[in-house]
């Protein structure tokens, strides 16, 4: 069973009941990330998500972890492109305790100032492990090559400099804008009622937000093109390509998934069978879709020694090319859409999972989501429906590319 509401503020809420269960995960997802933030702020959205925890009117730091501990809950936090959300797991009997806790650090952080200098440190710790990650270094140069510089192309962390250069007024006016009720869902999976979960959303969240103005802030996007890359002193050298995809709420967009599927999307995939299995060029090496409201993209990565990187690149193209001209098999269609509809089912087997994918579907459609009608929809989908997505894809002229490592120049694309 399934309740959605929305409040006279704005804010929404969705409720998926699931008996049988003695748990509760509750969410607080908030419409904001890297993607709304100006050069000068890249970093903030993720910045706060951090500084929740240090402490309010009612708790300090520790009081807030020992508070949740007390109670055997689970709280953690997690910032994305364009999404922040906060969440808790705990036994249902603790649920109104638990949910009380988030509401008290999401609505009411004061972000002391000493606890500022500490996170600060922290988080530019966060920005030199990233730099000392290559693949996920160079996926995020991928973004840049692909969206520029703005928008999708920002980092989460942000430039250690920024994060340095925040003050308290500065999380607090960004808060007054993104934090409002019509930009916020609160989401709970498992065993909780929905008038318990309505109640707790009306005391905690609706009767604190009603007053809080939205300004809503247009997204700079554009598609840049072209080919990036940073110099490293590492053994491997880290590429990536990006190719144009769907938006989320596309209704093509499931054929697209069992096409990445095909592409790269496991151990029985073609970039897998070829690169590595028969070409054993790169130990890693997959293909992924990162879907936004505006539109996608297609992403191949694979981590190689530096002697191969123009075998690997034109391994991943040939493979590509081939798959695009000869399209796919009957078998292969089939093993996609059902590894395609298992990850469906089996995230719906976790409450977590299952309060982020009802609460996004809220935020970004306003809808409820409907699992059920997924998972038909994936079983009635024809190879055409898949084929005919693919056609539209790997466009070369309006790709991008990535690479990480002992390389003196960007891969050539053109």
């Amino acid at each position: 069973m399934t309740y959605s509401k929305r409040f006279p503020s704005g804010l929404r809420m969705v409720v998926k009941k699931i008996d049988g269960l003695l748990s509760v995960s509750m969410g607080v997802l908030v419409g904001t990330g890297s993607c709304f933030e100006t050069e000068k702020e890249n970093g903030i959205s993720h910045f706060i998500e951090h500084m929740m925890f240090k402490g309010t009117h009612k708790r300090n730091a520790f009081q807030i972890s020992d508070a949740m501990d007390r109670i055997g809950a689970q709280v953690n936090a997690f910032t994305s492109k364009d999404i922040t959300c906060y969440y808790a797991k705990c036994t249902s009997d603790h649920t109104g305790e638990a949910f009380e806790i988030l509401s008290d650090f999401v609505l009411d952080s004061v972000f002391p100032e000493e606890e500022m200098d500490r996170e600060k440190g922290v988080v530019t710790e966060e920005i030199a492990m990233t730099e000392d990650t290559p693949d996920d270094l160079c996926l995020d140069v991928l973004a840049e090559a692909y969206f520029g510089q703005s928008g999708y192309g920002r980092t989460i962390l942000g430039p250690a400099e920024n994060v340095r250069s925040f003050t308290r007024e500065d999380l607090f006016a960004y808060i007054a804008e993104r934090y409002a009720p019509e930009n916020i869902v609160l989401s709970f999976a498992g065993n909780i009622d929905a008038a318990y979960a309505e109640a707790l959303a009306e005391k905690y969240f609706e009767s604190r937000l009603a007053g809080r103005a939205f300004v809503p802030r247009r997204k700079q996007i554009e598609l840049r093109g072209g080919s990036l890359f940073k110099k490293k002193d590492i053994e491997q050298v880290h590429i990536a390509f990006a190719y144009p995809s769907l938006a989320r709420e596309d209704e093509r967009m499931d054929a697209a998934l069992v096409m990445n599927v095909i592409l790269g999307g496991g151990m029985s995939s073609r970039l897998f069978q070829t690169v590595r299995e028969k070409m054993g060029l790169a130990y890693t090496v997959y293909s992924y879709i990162s879907s936004f409201t505006e539109g996608g993209m297609l992403a191949v990565y694979a981590g190689v020694n530096p002697a191969n990187v123009g075998k690997a690149q034109e391994a991943v193209f040939a493979t590509i090319g081939q798959l695009k001209r000869e399209m796919f098999t009957e078998d292969e269609f089939l093993r996609g859409k059902e590894q395609l509809k298992s990850s469906v089912i089996l995230g719906q087997e976790n409450t977590a999972s299952q309060m982020v994918a009802y609460g996004k579907h809220m935020l970004f459609t306003g809808k409820v989501l409907d699992i059920e009608g997924r998972i038909d929809r994936i079983d009635s989908m024809k190879k055409e429906d898949c084929a005919a997505v693919l056609e539209q894809s790997f466009i070369k002229s309006k790709m991008a590319a990535a690479a990480v490592g002992r390389i003196d120049a960007p891969l050539q694309i053109d």
